[in-house]
């Protein structure tokens, strides 16, 4: 017999919204996700750190960490933001395109620190779209979770460029 207090479950498979790129404005409004869980490893962080020079001992050093008002080392917040791409592919694809560009940020806050070892998954809002030269721009609001965080670990309004 299984003991449910140890059982686990299979996390459900997040459902991708596929969308023709002709298609884009009609989805204004539109919340897609959430993405599945991702664990974030202290491997993962220090490899960020030795790739971007942020070597910040609130990342890297345990014991410093231990210290700290965050109980242990917590992730890079860019390394969570850089997550949005394969997150986000989980949960919306937009064919017929020919050249997709991240464009920039309106807003990027981090309300609650994600500590190295949770698991986090984004929600994306599809907030406004308008044509540009050769395809349309699209703004998404992506919240990320961090699992038991009452707070969103990251909001991030995102500008993205589909080109035809």
């Amino acid at each position: 017999m299984t003991d449910p207090a140890t059982a686990t479950t299979a996390a459900p498979t997040p459902t991708r919204t596929t969308v023709a790129l002709a298609d884009l404005p009609s989805l204004v409004g539109t919340t897609f996700g959430p993405s599945s869980w991702r664990t974030i490893t202290q491997e993962q962080v220090d490899r960020f750190a030795d790739l971007t020079g942020d070597h910040n001992p609130i990342h890297l050093d345990p014991a410093y960490a231990a210290s700290t008002p965050f109980g242990g080392t917590i992730v890079h917040g860019y390394l969570t933001l850089a997550l949005v791409v394969p997150l986000m592919a989980e949960v919306v694809e937009v064919t017929g395109v020919g050249t997709g560009v991240n464009y920039g940020l309106d807003r990027l806050r981090f309300p609650a620190p994600v500590r190295v070892g949770s698991r986090i998954r984004v929600t994306s809002t599809l907030s406004a779209v308008t044509e540009v030269a050769g395809g349309y721009q699209a703004v998404f609001e992506n919240t990320f979770e961090a699992e038991g965080l009452a707070k969103p670990a990251a909001v991030a309004v995102m500008i993205v460029r589909y080109y035809a």
